[in-house]
């Protein structure tokens, strides 16, 4: 247990670094970027694979499964309820942070050279972090990654494009991605090791 609380105090303590770091030497030149690709055939790929990272078709997704499995197959049924509760935790907790922290988002430095934090803010352009598809990627990825082992180089991979194509597309900051893709990460691991984890166990022995 220890040595468990002494690995997310370090990570914790690396993502709060790099974060920090980025936000004073990265962040805006790789925003400004990206921005020059408006338009460019990389952006439109782009502009596709974040759709992946839209919370909604997995939150649906998830209580279908827990719908429809729930008297009839209980590992499935409760990959469904891992799946919505993974996502609704880690994008609850990624607008709370959205609306305390009041970070401005890339456009509002395009358009008016208005860059950090501005605390309470709730219009849109004022959410920019953490990244909430960032959070909803690594979080789905880091679930099928503890229920299917095989295929967690490719869940692992998928997440890793669906945060890139908010650098891309200029919609987030390299922090904001980064904080967002953390947020994501412990979300699923949290709700694993404190409930689904039995659960599924238990349901793979009837």
């Amino acid at each position: 247990m220890m040595n468990q609380t002494r690995q997310w105090s370090v990570a914790s303590a690396t993502v709060t670094l790099l974060g920090i770091l980025s936000y004073f030497f990265a962040d805006l030149q790789t925003a400004l970027w990206f921005h020059a690709l408006e338009n460019t055939l990389l952006y439109k790929v782009f502009e596709k694979i974040t759709l992946f990272g839209d919370s909604l078709g997995y939150l649906i997704g998830g209580a279908l499964l827990f719908g429809v499995f729930r008297n009839k197959k209980p590992f499935w049924a409760f990959s469904g309820l891992f799946l919505f509760s993974t996502v609704a935790l880690s994008g609850l907790s990624a607008d709370l942070v959205k609306y305390i922290a009041g970070r401005a988002r890339p456009k509002l430095y395009f358009n008016e050279h208005l860059y950090g934090f501005d605390f309470f803010r709730w219009q849109y352009a004022w959410t920019s972090f953490p990244s909430g598809h960032s959070a909803t990627a690594f979080g789905v990825a880091i679930l099928l990654a503890l229920l299917y082992p095989r295929w967690r180089f490719v869940a692992l991979v998928g997440a890793l494009l669906i945060a890139f194509s908010r650098l891309v597309l200029a919609q987030h900051y390299i922090s904001d991605v980064i904080a967002g893709s953390f947020l994501g990460i412990v979300s699923s691991v949290l709700l694993y090791n404190l409930y689904f984890k039995s659960k599924l166990d238990n349901s793979l022995q009837k």
